[in-house]
């Protein structure tokens, strides 16, 4: 799919001129127009798109911010009330900077259960999925620096309780803690640090992103039958099939995040943060932000030391383990079948994993007692259980579905054996 030959044929003199020294408008045809995708996506694949425009709303927005901000401790609360109440639409770009950070979420969260779901992982886009994950891991430490900025209860003791996590790693624990926070406690050095790199690490993100893209350009887009690409049938022009469906799922995510924006642009924050920082007055229970609550429920299930590792360490080690798992998924997954449509058993544990990550993420949100704590580390178990155990071993013990032999084939199949014609089809039926 990522080879052949360039159908780009500049129309103008001025054209023709920009693409002998730098061809750019042919490198934008080769890879939005003319670029070959399945002809089965469907709109779980639409959210790649969603979370490119993402990315620039909140670089864009984010600049506007930084204008305006000041990393102080004395003044970042202030500034942030300054924003809101005395700079032109700066009720908005702060608003659609804060939503836009859980949509943001949102969005890759429905991408990797797409990609977990369809077998995106797999060989030849090993790489495609770890740098689907950095950036992931980019976007984690992004959030966290961000929500640290406007300074209020929550900011404070967030960053007070999840850089302290740092103390508990034997020999260079404590002096990675102090490198980030510029000290021994969380304060004016810590807020500078933060601010820094919250503006930094969206543009490495957005560095990212291209070798994400590039990466996906050069193996090709995976489809929900998981079958490889093997005739000019199979696919449809990017532009305009895959190009208005990616139109139509943009406008409603972002009517839906609008929604939030203009009417309910409180809803995923927290109280406490509108209440300035203070470090004599603790919140009563200090949660993250929802979208840090699963492996904060990770974090806080292990309740025991186990063997020379303390409780402690052990809750450290299993909310970051927890991530870095992700980067060895594609050789965890022992099955040839790529999709879980063919993978009747598969589906089932898959489903089960994700009902089982939204209720981490509600236990997350509860106290560290009674009930809560058995219940997370049970939950905690299922989430390595299904990494770890059940898809190495399921790989090579389960009885797949029959799989059709091509892409159209499945099409045919689903829609009753009728042919859905379209151009690409057309011209190659034409050619044959």
């Amino acid at each position: 799919m990522s080879g052949g030959h360039s159908t780009y044929t500049p129309k103008t003199g001025l054209g023709r001129w920009i693409d002998a020294r730098l061809p750019l408008p042919r490198l934008v045809y080769d890879s939005f127009v003319a670029y070959p995708v399945p002809r089965n996506l469907n709109y779980m694949y639409t959210f790649g798109g969603i979370l490119s425009i993402m990315l620039i709303v909140q670089i864009v927005t984010g600049i506007v911010l930084a204008m305006h901000y000041a990393p102080h401790t004395s003044l970042a609360f202030d500034s942030v009330e300054h924003i809101m109440r005395d700079v032109n639409s700066g009720w908005l770009m702060r608003y659609l900077h804060a939503n836009g950070a859980s949509f943001f979420f949102i969005a890759v969260y429905l991408h990797m259960f797409r990609g977990l779901y369809y077998g995106s992982y797999k060989a030849p886009r090993e790489l495609l999925w770890i740098l689907g994950v950095i950036i992931y891991l980019l976007m984690m430490a992004t959030a966290f620096m961000g929500y640290v900025l406007p300074w209020g209860q929550m900011s404070f003791w967030g960053a007070t309780v999840i850089t302290g996590f740092f103390s508990a790693v034997p020999l260079v624990g404590t002096a990675i803690q102090e490198l980030l926070l510029g000290g021994f406690a969380v304060d004016n050095p810590t807020l500078n640090r933060f601010f820094s790199l919250h503006y930094l690490l969206p543009f490495m993100i957005a560095g990212v992103v291209v070798l994400h893209v590039w990466a996906l350009h050069v193996t090709g887009q995976t489809n929900p039958t998981g079958i490889e690409v093997k005739s000019k049938t199979d696919t449809v022009p990017f532009t305009p099939y895959a190009t208005i469906k990616d139109g139509f799922a943009m406008v409603v995510f972002f009517l839906v995040f609008m929604y939030f924006v203009f009417y309910i642009p409180n809803y995923l924050g927290h109280a406490d943060n509108y209440i300035p920082a203070d470090p004599l007055v603790t919140p009563a229970h200090i949660v993250p932000e929802w979208y840090f609550l699963p492996f904060y429920a990770i974090l806080r299930a292990v309740t025991f030391d186990i063997g020379p590792i303390s409780a402690a360490l052990g809750g450290v080690l299993a909310m970051f383990g927890a991530i870095v798992v992700l980067f060895f998924l594609p050789w965890l997954d022992t099955s040839r079948v790529r999709s879980a449509v063919y993978r009747p058993w598969y589906k089932l544990f898959f489903w089960i994993f994700a009902i089982n990550a939204v209720f981490l993420g509600w236990l997350g949100s509860k106290p560290a007692e009674g009930l809560y704590v058995a219940l997370a580390q049970v939950g905690t178990f299922y989430y390595f259980a299904f990494f770890l155990i059940i898809m190495p071993i399921l790989g090579l013990i389960e009885t797949p579905r029959r799989m059709p032999n091509s892409i159209t084939e499945a099409v045919l199949e689903k829609n009753g054996g009728k042919a859905v014609p379209h151009a690409a089809q057309t011209a190659a039926e034409t050619q044959s």
